[in-house]
Order: structure tokens, then sequence, then C-alpha cells
């Protein structure tokens, strides 16, 4: 099927603003990615000045979306995936992972960011026999994320939801978790929910995140791992739960990762 890009002519690259440093490109830094500003680079290196170790917690939380997408695909049979706050393209893309196991897996990615946008086309690779399509929604709407991802996807069969690093951004724990519910209860039975944030486990990450919420960036709140458990509520958590990133099934990517990360997720099942 041809791909396609929800609202490409309504995004264009001169509205990013390089002016201020950006936490998708920030990460993309952190991850040895290239899209990427001098802001970001410098707002980058001053967080690790602060907290050395986040890098280390980028790739265990890389290395998680990758080990969640390859279990769904290949242990749960799951053929599609909703990717909310998908960011900047990287080495194994939800859809890259999915289509090396099944070829005939839907991906929708979302995101509202114009660099993101701009680099759609990047993601919107897909095998023949699958689709990959890019929604350019905030993930404050909830029903505008459902409504544009219904056009790719079949919401009467299970369908992976993917929240990765991006809950923090909404400062509001009450409404993180009323977003959470609302996408997950627009999913059938069989569905599932893979999702990890950063957490306040580190005193010296939590001093990095207050330097980096007073640089004028769209804010970021660490969690407690308690809290960002709360996300699963009704869900029945697959094994381990929710815990560290680098500990969550961890296979020979992960070696060399330490047991404990400031990154926690999990991944559960709508019954």
């Amino acid at each position: 099927m041809t791909d396609q890009v929800e609202n490409s002519e309504q995004q264009p690259f001169d509205k990013i603003d390089t002016s201020v440093p950006h936490s998708a490109r920030i990460w993309n830094y952190w991850l040895g990615g290239k899209d990427n500003y001098e802001v970001d680079r410098v707002a980058g290196d001053a967080f690790r000045e602060i907290f050395p170790g986040i890098e280390t917690g980028a790739r265990a939380a890389r290395y998680f979306l990758a080990r969640a997408v390859r279990h769904l695909a290949a242990e749960e049979g799951i053929r599609q995936f909703l990717d909310v706050g998908t960011g900047l393209p990287n080495v194994d893309n939800t859809h890259q992972i999915a289509q090396s196991v099944a070829p005939e897996s839907r991906i929708v990615y979302v995101d509202n960011d114009p660099l993101v946008l701009a680099h759609a086309r990047a993601l919107l690779t897909s095998t023949p026999e699958g689709v990959t399509n890019y929604v350019d929604a905030d993930l404050r709407r909830p029903e505008t994320i459902i409504r544009e991802a219904g056009k790719t996807l079949d919401f009467d069969r299970p369908v992976a939801l993917m929240l990765m690093g991006i809950l923090g951004h909404i400062e509001d724990h009450d409404e993180a978790r009323s977003i959470v519910r609302q996408l997950v209860d627009a999913l059938p039975s069989g569905s599932f929910l893979v999702s990890y944030d950063s957490t306040d486990t580190s005193e010296d990450y939590v001093r990095a995140i207050n330097q980096y919420n007073e640089g004028g960036s769209i804010p970021y709140v660490l969690r407690s791992p308690e809290q960002i458990a709360r996300h699963f509520d009704g869900l029945e958590l697959l094994e381990p739960g929710v815990t560290s990133c680098s500990r969550w099934r961890p296979d020979a990517a992960a070696l060399g990762l330490p047991a404990e990360v400031h990154q926690y997720g999990g991944v559960a099942r709508k019954a």
C-alpha cells in the first residue's frame, strides 16, 4: 500500500525553533543521532555533567522498546502498533522491528513536533505487505489520535499502544493517567500497553531535570516507580512487571548495561 503523511503540508520545516532545546532532539543526541542542533547539544552536555548516567539510561530505554516490540510481534501475535510520541528516527524503530518479525504489521506513529514531521518520510518505509503511517496529533487529544489512527489500524483487532518516555511531559499525574485510560479504553480486548518514563530515584537526575526545565523547554516531570505503575491500572502486567528498563527481559543487546537505570517501564495486556 502507499504510505501517507497526515497534514505534512501544515507543519513546514521553518516552524522548528532552534533557539530552545527540545527533548526529542536531546534524546537523539544522547543516542548518537545527528538530528539535533547546537542548542540541544549544549543542553544535553549540561544535563550529563550533573547526571553522567543519562546516556546509559537512554540506551536502556531504547533496548527496552526493541525487546517489547519483538516480544509482542513474535510471541503475542500483535500485528498493529500505535506509537505515540515517537520522536526522531533512530536505529530499531518500531516498524523495523515489528515488520522484521511479521512483514504484514501495520504501524502508526503519532507526534506533533515539526522536526519529527520533517523526518516522517524517513520513518515511513514499510514492507510491501505492511503499512507505516504518521499522524500529526497532540498527546493531550486522545480522541484525535484514535480517530486518525483508525484510518490505518483496525480497532476491532488487538493493538499495541506505545507511550515511550512521553507521559512525563504531562505535568499533572491525574491528567496523564486519564490520557492513558482514554487511549486504552479505545482498544479491543487482547491489546497491550507498552510504556516507560524516567523516575525520581536519583537526586542527581532530579537536579538535572530541574535545570533542564528552567531552560525554556517543554517541562518533563520525574515520577516515582509507583506512580509510573499506576499507568497500568486495570491491565494484566507481563513479568517482570514495572521495573528498570534494563531488567525487563534482558537479551544479549542489554549486556553491559547496569541492572538499575532510572527509566522504568512495563508491558501489560488488556483483558
